[in-house]
């Protein structure tokens, strides 16, 4: 497994988390082509990379929602206002990602852009969102890539460990 770090300051927190659950160790591989954080766009070749890897399972965390939402020809816009650090509710339907966790459930959201709901193309479903529309979660109907904006890592986050349990499931089919 890797995580690839676009200098995100959560990155091996995520990294700790997704070694106690799956058991094994994680390769982190450092985008160093242009650092994040900042848009999809400005972040190296992630969005290729993605479009490049459709097949392989993927998680995208916050930048990395935005730039599957990006691959697949979503906008990114500025969010109604900059939630960095704080605690909000979101809302799914149980499924996949989200199976087994509460809804709502609390989770702590670092992000000033969001995917821009009404430029979503057909491929990507909407899976969560919080309670002033934004995006959270959202994933491809037919690839194994998933994207959530809040960080599951986090200790504002509730079900964060089931998150990634279920992202592991997923990948594992």
């Amino acid at each position: 497994m890797t995580v690839i770090d676009n200098y995100d300051s959560f990155t091996y927190n995520l990294v700790q988390q997704i070694e106690r659950l799956a058991g094994r160790a994680v390769r982190v591989v450092r985008n160093d082509v242009l650092p994040g954080p900042g848009t999809p766009a400005r972040a190296g070749r992630i969005v290729e990379l993605i479009r490049a890897n459709e097949a392989v399972p993927l998680l995208g965390i916050c930048l990395g929602n935005q730039a599957i939402g990006e691959a697949f020809g979503g906008r990114i816009v500025r969010g109604d206002v900059p939630v960095h650090g704080k605690v909000t509710e979101v809302k799914h339907r149980g499924e996949r990602l989200f199976e087994n966790c509460p809804s709502p459930m609390r989770t702590a959201r670092y992000h000033s852009l969001v995917v821009e709901r009404s430029s979503l193309p057909a491929a990507l479903t909407v899976d969560a969102e919080a309670d002033d529309g934004a995006v959270m979660a959202l994933s491809h109907k037919t690839r194994p890539i998933f994207g959530i904006q809040f960080h599951p890592e986090s200790y504002g986050t509730t079900g964060g460990d089931q998150i990634i349990i279920n992202f592991l499931n997923q990948a594992a089919q």
